[in-house]
């Protein structure tokens, strides 16, 4: 396993943990440790920094410095059960490769660390708890179908159509969005799977009423979840974080049709909320 040195640690107030993981070439990635009542999650990165320039995340202002080895994406996990004394079997906890990078465009290296973690010699993660996010690179899903182990499947979709993406996603130019929807209603799925559709909410931009409807009928008959993400705030990205009305009004249209759930921020005070990973090394630029 890749040896990760710990260069700095923050904590919320929340009890989320933000780390600045030190690589061997000197280069340096994050992971997060988000402690629950019911369960654990560990947010890890499969990439320092990221190529797809989402407009909400400051990931996406660090541009791509390379892809993670399978060692270093697995060894995020390892460390965190060591430091926290986490044990799969006494307390079961998530993985989400949600930290920095696009995990598709790192795919090979990505199955090859879920394998890692899901190893019963190893450490014992179910398949059904780790999970990775892409911004909906369509033949690398397609192709993550395919892998006999594998992650489950989280799509970040933060539009209700194809304008509105190619503004906040530009990623969407190339790969569009009734694309999106029709490799991912092909995609094969285990029993009691579901794809979970991220939703980052901009205020003014994306979280309207009509947006809500329109999402219900992108995703109309999928086995699909929805979780709504109020942006976290970043230093010089120009959007805004809508009011918790305007969340709770989409809420409800969507979870009309399919399962919907807002995710409760964590780690904030830190910058380990989703969309702040940049490598701030003091908590704040």
């Amino acid at each position: 396993m890749s040896e990760l040195r710990e260069s700095a640690r923050f904590e919320s107030a929340d009890g989320t943990v933000r780390m600045l993981l030190a690589l061997q070439d000197g280069k340096q990635v994050e992971s997060v440790f988000i402690p629950e009542k019911m369960r654990d999650t560990v947010c890890i990165s499969s990439q320092v920094g990221c190529a797809v320039d989402c407009q909400f995340c400051m990931t996406a202002k660090m541009g791509l410095e390379r892809n993670l080895s399978s060692q270093e994406i697995a060894g995020q996990v390892r460390r965190v059960i060591d430091l926290w004394k986490l044990d799969v079997k006494e307390r079961p906890f998530n993985v989400v490769m949600m930290g920095q990078g696009e995990p598709l465009l790192n795919l090979d290296a990505v199955l090859e660390a879920t394998a890692m973690m899901m190893d019963q010699k190893g450490m014992s993660v179910a398949p059904r708890r780790i999970s990775l996010s892409t911004s909906g690179i369509i033949p690398k899903i397609e192709e993550l179908g395919r892998a006999e182990k594998r992650p489950r499947l989280a799509v970040s979709l933060n539009a209700s159509h194809q304008e509105q993406r190619e503004r906040i996603m530009p990623i969407t130019k190339k790969w569009r969005l009734d694309d999106l929807m029709r490799v991912c209603r092909d995609f094969p799925l285990k029993r009691s799977e579901r794809i979970l559709f991220e939703y980052v909410m901009l205020d003014g931009v994306n979280d309207t009423v009509e947006d809500a409807h329109r999402v219900v009928e992108l995703l109309r008959g999928m086995e699909a979840t929805v979780n709504l993400i109020a942006w976290n705030a970043a230093p010089g990205i120009d959007f805004a974080r809508p009011s918790d009305e305007k969340v709770s009004a989409f809420q409800e249209i969507v979870q009309a049709a399919l399962p919907c759930y807002q995710r409760k921020p964590r780690g904030r005070d830190i910058s380990a909320a989703c969309g702040q990973l940049k490598l701030v090394a003091l908590g704040k630029n």
